[in-house]
């Protein structure tokens, strides 16, 4: 397993609020909205306390799971809304199925369901933190659009964005986590796209993160009993990737076709290929459990 002390990383978490806050150590609940990167399958509208399939797009765990289990410190409570392909709206970017729940849609059985506290998620505001992890999908299905530039549709995105942190806010939640877009334009899916796609697709993501910075800032800015830390997975990832021979990754641009629907364990090792574990990336966009490892690291130690 690959482990963040082999890095050297730095500032990956920036906090933008002027009060303390909540630690890691204290959270008590973690309410999480978000994509394919996220989801581990949960259904909410089965029941609160209705059972986690574990579904992940990492071949193992994801940067949830490993937060909350190896990186955890209490006893946190988890409720995963993500869902796999989700935009932040639906009617803005169109996922690749109908079905597909937003964030929008997500903030929405959150109200439902978990709104104001039910009995079995006892939560408060400052107990509880609320983790955001979107615009893979928002990013990777408009670069191409030429009806509207990047910057103004990302502003767009973002007054939606915000629009559901307010709605969050105004039932109680405080302390909120966001974390950056990954570099897209190093995925094998623009990559085999050619340089002028990656070109591209690196200059939207780069707004879309600033932007997603900016708006975090100005929500603590106006919201002073609230918290809002962004944190940049982008360097994580650019970092393991710019490092990848160190880190023993046997290919960064590419993946195995073996691997690429998963595997039965985390050790297989196909014929004439290295062991799935050694790829960067399972598949055309999503990495291994072996990142969302280190991810999940370096975020909880941002948060202490």
């Amino acid at each position: 397993m690959l482990r963040l002390a082999a890095l050297s990383l730095a500032a990956l978490g920036l906090a933008l609020s002027p009060v303390e806050a909540l630690e890691w150590g204290s959270t008590k609940n973690l309410f999480v909205f978000g994509d394919s990167y996220t989801t581990t399958g949960w259904n909410i509208s089965a029941g609160i306390l209705s059972p986690v399939p574990g579904f992940t797009s990492s071949n193992g765990p994801n940067w949830v799971q490993a937060l909350t289990a190896r990186y955890n410190v209490t006893d946190t409570a988890v409720f995963n809304l993500a869902y796999g392909g989700a935009t932040i709206d639906s009617k803005l970017v169109t996922p690749y199925l109908p079905t597909v729940q937003s964030v929008v849609t997500q903030v929405g059985l959150w109200k439902q369901f978990l709104s104001p506290p039910p009995a079995e998620a006892r939560w408060t505001g400052d107990d509880s933190l609320f983790a955001i992890w979107i615009g893979s999908a928002d990013v990777g299905n408009s670069w191409s659009w030429t009806n509207v530039s990047g910057p103004a549709f990302h502003t767009t995105l973002m007054n939606r964005l915000f629009g559901q942190i307010d709605t969050l806010y105004a039932s109680g939640a405080r302390h909120f986590l966001f974390l950056d877009v990954p570099p897209l334009e190093r995925t094998p899916l623009f990559i085999e796209q050619g340089s002028a796609a990656v070109a591209l697709v690196r200059k939207q993501t780069l707004d879309y993160n600033a932007q997603l910075t900016a708006r975090a800032h100005a929500f603590a800015q106006t919201h002073r009993d609230a918290t809002a830390t962004v944190f940049r997975a982008s360097d994580i990832f650019n970092t393991l990737l710019d490092n990848a021979g160190t880190l023993g990754f046997v290919n960064i641009t590419g993946y195995s076709e073996a691997y690429e629907n998963g595997t039965p364990t985390q050790t297989t090792q196909a014929v004439g290929f290295a062991p799935v574990s050694s790829f960067f990336w399972l598949n055309t966009l999503h990495p291994l459990f072996t990142v969302h490892d280190i991810l999940a690291k370096a975020i909880s130690t941002a948060l202490s």
